[in-house]
C-alpha cells in the first residue's frame, strides 16, 4: 500500500510549523514518531495534502520535571521519558504505563505527545493523563497557546480537541499529592498489543492509612479513557485491605465496553472490573509506602 499524495513539509522552528498548519489547515497532518501515522496513510484511512515533519524542530525535544509534575515535549519518544530516572520520581505512572506501550523499537520512534493525540481509547497514555487530570497545550500561528485538561481533549476514538492549524507542543502530567500511591494494570494477547482492558488508578490516603480519595481510568472500555471516581465506593478502607470485590463490581456497574474480535462486551466488563480493583488496591499499597518514606520508616 502506498499513501496518496501530499505536499512534505520539514520546517525548522516552532514559528515555521504554526504557519504551514495555518496555511494548510483541515487538510495538514504532522508528522513527529509516526508510529500511527504512517501506517494509516499508507492504508489511506488519512489522506491529507500537507504532511507537515516536525522532526527538525529540536526545541519541541524537551523533558521538563519540576516540582508540580512533568511536561513533555511534542518529540519527546517514549523511550527517552520511560528511561528517564526524574520522570520516575516525580510522576512514576507515567514510567509504568510506558513499558507497556508496544515494543522497544516502536517505543524509540512514538512520542507521548502523539500518542495522545492520536487518541486511541485502547492506548495507555490518554488514560494515565486522564486520572491525573494533566492537560495538552496546543499552540497556532498569531493565536498564542491554550492548555485543554484531558477530561476536554479527548473527544472520541481517534478524535481530540485538537483543531485545523493547532499543533500540540507539550503534555502536563501532574505529580501526585502526598501519601498518593499509582498503579496501571492491563491484559493484552500479546505484550506489545493494544490492551483488551486496562486500568490506572491514583489513591490518596489520609492520616490513619485509609483511603481518602480513589481515581481510576478505564482503557478499552469506552470511546474516551472513562474515569471514575471511586472515592465513595473506596472510602476509609484500610490500604492493607485484601477485600476488593465491592470495587470490581461497582467498576462493572459503571462501564459500557462494546465487543470486538477481540474480546466480548461482557468479558471486557468483567475483566475491566478485575484489573481496575487490582490497579487500585497496588496504588494504596504504594501510597502506605511513599507514607513509610516520609517518615522514615522501611520502604
Amino acid at each position: 500500500m502506498k499513501p496518496s499524495a501530499f505536499d512534505y513539509h520539514a520546517p525548522r522552528t516552532l514559528g515555521e510549523t504554526l504557519e504551514v498548519l495555518a496555511g494548510a489547515g483541515p487538510h495538514g497532518k504532522v508528522l513527529a514518531g509516526g508510529q500511527s501515522l504512517i501506517p494509516l496513510l499508507n492504508m489511506r484511512l488519512a489522506a491529507p495534502s500537507h504532511l507537515v515533519d516536525i522532526n527538525r524542530v529540536t526545541s519541541l525535544d524537551t523533558i521538563a520535571v519540576r516540582d508540580g509534575g512533568v511536561r513533555v515535549g511534542a518529540l519527546a519518544r517514549h523511550a527517552a521519558v520511560e528511561r528517564s530516572a526524574a520522570v520516575a520520581r516525580a510522576q512514576p505512572l507515567l514510567g509504568a504505563a510506558l513499558r507497556l506501550v508496544a515494543h522497544p523499537v516502536i517505543r524509540n520512534r512514538g512520542t507521548v505527545v502523539g500518542s495522545l493525540v492520536h487518541a486511541d481509547p485502547s492506548a495507555e497514555l490518554p488514560a494515565v493523563l486522564t486520572v491525573l487530570d494533566g492537560s495538552v497545550r496546543l499552540a497556532r500561528h498569531g493565536g498564542g497557546e491554550r492548555d485543554v485538561p484531558a477530561g476536554e481533549f479527548f473527544t472520541g476514538p481517534l478524535e481530540s480537541a485538537t483543531e485545523p492549524g493547532e499543533l500540540a507542543v507539550s503534555a502536563f502530567f501532574p505529580a501526585l499529592p502526598a501519601r498518593a500511591g499509582s498503579a496501571f494494570c492491563e491484559v493484552a494477547r500479546r505484550h506489545g498489543d493494544y490492551a483488551m482492558a486496562g486500568a490506572a488508578a491514583v489513591v490518596v490516603l489520609d492520616e490513619d492509612l485509609r483511603i481518602a480519595s480513589a481515581r481510576v481510568a478505564c482503557v478499552s472500555a469506552g470511546p474516551v479513557p472513562v474515569l471514575l471516581d471511586m472515592s465513595e465506593v473506596c472510602a476509609h478502607r484500610p490500604a492493607a485491605s485484601d477485600d476488593w470485590d465491592a470495587v470490581a463490581r461497582a467498576v462493572r456497574d459503571l462501564i459500557d465496553p462494546e465487543g470486538d474480535i477481540h474480546a466480548t462486551a461482557g468479558y471486557r466488563r468483567h475483566l475491566t472490573g478485575v484489573l481496575a480493583a487490582r490497579a487500585l488496591r497496588i496504588a494504596a499499597q504504594e501510597a502506605t509506602e511513599d507514607r513509610d518514606d516520609a517518615t522514615g520508616g522501611p520502604r
